[in-house]
């Protein structure tokens, strides 16, 4: 079959695609920005894949589509945004739909949360109004309903990760009692590709979930369980909302307009009306702790596919990312530091496993300092880690840095910054005639930018002389 796929640079659209590949299926991938769509992991399925570039809100980029396709899957989401989510997501639906109608598409496949309460959220009432706008008379709507998804890298399990790995005590709001019926992400992706073509699931909606229904509190303490921990949890009524939001920002590594948007969320019961669907489709649903061992098996063996913060996010750079490929020369600050190399193996491979646990070789303590102010004033910190340990692809997240350019047989990275600064900010390393050259650039913003220069220069020849060393030394 002739698929398209939508949102396959995202955490459920970079697992699905590789499946729907290994099943033999030519797929078309819609995305945003062409240039952040790494294809080396797909390099077996050449003649299967091709990648087009959309915006489901400029109608104008959308005359291009394929009209012999015979499937189509709608995993666009924009919760993580600053604007008014809701209104974007519904403009997108109806662009989407519209064009798919005018293809030979047979069925779209879309999924979404569990929308049984009353009174939903503004997140849950954005992924039902989008339901409503992708339902159309020219192709039949395959609607999944799915609890919390848990799996290595998805944005429940990282939270839940985060706070129960950082914290022996907890002092938690009182939505922790909040019912929810957690689903493993593999059984997740066996769902959306089961339904492909299945008449009986045309023009319905289905919720999908594990079999257990547990409160927020009680995942808490099974993780904890799990990984050998003991966690004491004391739920509180005086938080409000908004001091939730920031509870979840501070001690977690998402953002605050996503920690926002989840603690509406979690206010309200999310468990699954029953259906036969698995059975039907064949699929054994995990239980939660399955679904944790599970992730704690792909993070032990360095196999985490896709993340959660793997989409862009940063409300800063709306444009797109890539126009910041080329590191300006011009009206720009720049700290350029060339140290001859010992072991040029060795010096690749601390290059390349930069960030997340592996740390930034000099004075640690200071870069854990400088996400800390960035958190405070509204950044993403240096939580988000690295995905993999060694392997790094451009668009992949470095703490609060991100890959614009990685290529070992160039020598070459390149980071671009999404911490809090006043201005732009990219950070280069790459390999000449046996010489490190270690290159960072800021790009002031007005008066504030160039004090901040000066302010961080005295720290910033102490940790990049400290990296550069560590980098070319023949030390593991």
């Amino acid at each position: 079959m002739k698929i398209f796929l939508t949102g396959a640079t995202g955490y459920i659209g970079k697992r699905l695609l590789i499946q729907l590949l290994s099943a033999g299926h030519e797929v078309i991938c819609s995305v945003r920005d062409k240039k952040r769509f790494d294809v080396s992991p797909y390099k077996n399925y050449d003649h299967q894949l091709s990648v087009v570039e959309h915006d489901y809100n400029d109608p104008a980029t959308l005359s291009d589509i394929d009209q012999d396709i015979d499937i189509a899957y709608y995993l666009i989401h924009s919760m993580s945004a600053n604007a008014d989510f809701s209104k974007a997501e519904k403009i997108s639906a109806k662009n989407f739909a519209q064009t798919i109608e005018k293809t030979n598409c047979k069925q779209v496949i879309y999924l979404t949360g569990i929308v049984n309460e009353k009174e939903l959220s503004k997140h849950l009432q954005s992924r039902k109004d989008v339901e409503e706008e992708l339902k159309s008379d020219s192709y039949a709507l395959t609607v999944l309903r799915a609890g919390i998804i848990i799996g290595s890298g998805s944005a429940s399990f990282e939270i839940i990760r985060d706070l129960v790995e950082k914290l022996p005590v907890m002092v938690a709001p009182k939505w922790l009692k909040t019912l929810c019926q957690p689903i493993a992400i593999r059984n997740v992706i066996e769902f959306l590709i089961g339904v492909i073509g299945k008449a009986f699931t045309y023009n319905k909606h289905f919720d999908i979930a594990g079999p257990d229904v547990l409160s927020y509190k009680e995942m808490l303490l099974i993780f904890a369980e799990e990984r050998k921990l003991k966690r004491t949890i004391i739920s509180v009524p005086v938080l409000s909302p908004k001091l939730s939001s920031y509870w979840l920002y501070f001690i977690t590594s998402t953002s605050y307009v996503l920690a926002k948007n989840l603690v509406e969320s979690m206010k309200i019961n999310v468990v699954a009306e029953k259906n036969d669907l698995a059975e039907q489709l064949g699929i054994h649903l995990l239980t939660y702790r399955e679904s944790l061992r599970l992730s704690f098996d792909k993070i032990e063996q360095n196999d985490v596919l896709s993340t959660w913060y793997d989409s862009f996010g940063n409300y800063r750079y709306s444009k797109n990312m890539w126009d910041f490929l080329e590191v300006p020369t011009m009206g720009v600050f720049k700290d350029k530091k060339t140290r001859k190399i010992k072991d040029e193996q060795k010096t690749l491979d601390k290059i390349f496993g930069i960030g997340g646990k592996n740390g930034w070789y000099h004075a640690n303590y200071l870069w854990n300092l400088r996400g800390s102010i960035d958190k405070l004033f509204g950044g993403v910190g240096l939580r988000r880690g690295r995905k993999n340990s060694k392997l790094i692809s451009a668009g992949d997240s470095v703490d609060f840095w991100r890959v614009l350019y990685a290529s070992r047989t160039e020598k070459r990275l390149l980071l671009f910054a999404e911490m809090k600064v006043p201005g732009e900010a990219w950070l280069e390393f790459r390999i000449k005639d046996g010489c490190l050259i270690q290159e960072a650039t800021f790009r002031p913003v007005g008066l504030w930018g160039r004090l901040y220069w000066y302010a961080v220069l005295p720290f910033h020849g102490y940790i990049f002389n400290g990296m550069i060393t560590k980098l070319t030394d023949d030390k593991d």
